[in-house]
């Protein structure tokens, strides 16, 4: 999502990066905003509804005024790719921080993904979100917006520390100092997950890898995507789920 500048922005921009002024930081905050609406709706697509919107906004608006404070007009960078990283950074460490998967969510999960190891003993085959749903009494939809949640959840985690170490020394090791720089270990880990992903992804089927691509590469929306594809928003959004049924399943057999 690009920003075209007018005249005014220039002036906005003239004015914040030589004194700071306050009225103009306002300024390019409203300016900027739907960058930050781009960012939780696209976000929002995998959490539960009971997240509210207005509390990712907030924390996207934090990430907005942090990306005015330290962006660097000198470098050869547009604002609306630094401030995207910014924005889509702050709003996942804000979820992060938060247990923002509800406890009966959670509990749901688990029970889905007790019956998928039932089942596949069972009938020695993957199962598919049908056969769970008949067992446990939901929806397809339910099973795939659950296993959804928690795909999302598990890459929220990834990078997460221990939260109980009493040693703040110790504690410490797991902090990057430098926010654009990782460090070794988590560029291995990170360079293993792509990795694995690949090789995940290559198992879907083509209109699966089609709109897994279009969502996450090209960052188009359902809607943009069912107009490229000739299909509705909600058929879109059921290759989409059953897409990231597919790669949990799949993720969590590399993994266990």
């Amino acid at each position: 999502m690009t920003h075209v500048s007018s005249n005014d922005d220039q002036i906005y921009w003239q004015k914040w990066i030589e004194c700071r002024d306050s009225q103009a930081a306002d300024s390019l905050m409203r300016i900027y905003l739907p960058l930050v609406n781009y960012h939780v709706q696209r976000i929002a697509v995998g959490l539960p509804k009971s997240v509210n919107k207005d509390d990712l906004t907030s924390l996207g608006m934090l990430g907005l005024y942090d990306a005015l404070e330290k962006f660097d007009p000198t470098r050869d960078l547009k604002f609306d790719t630094y401030a995207s990283f910014r924005v889509r950074g702050a709003i996942i460490d804000g979820l992060r921080k938060e247990d923002w998967l509800p406890r009966s969510s959670r509990e749901k999960a688990k029970k889905i993904d007790s019956v998928i190891e039932k089942l596949e003993q069972k009938y020695m085959r993957t199962v598919t979100p049908k056969d769970i749903a008949e067992e446990l009494g939901l929806t397809e939809d339910e099973v795939q917006q659950s296993v959804t949640e928690g795909f999302f959840a598990n890459v929220l985690s990834i990078d997460d520390g221990p939260k109980d170490m009493e040693d703040s020394q110790e504690s410490a090791k797991f902090t990057i100092k430098d926010e654009k720089t990782l460090t070794p270990e988590d560029k291995l880990l990170k360079d293993e997950l792509v990795e694995q992903l690949a090789l995940v992804i290559e198992q879907l089927n083509e209109n699966e890898q089609l709109v897994v691509s279009l969502f996450y590469k090209e960052e188009l929306t359902l809607t943009e995507i069912g107009q490229v594809m000739g299909l509705s928003t909600s058929r879109i959004s059921q290759i989409h789920s059953k897409a990231l049924f597919k790669m949990k399943k799949l993720l969590d057999t590399i993994y266990d």
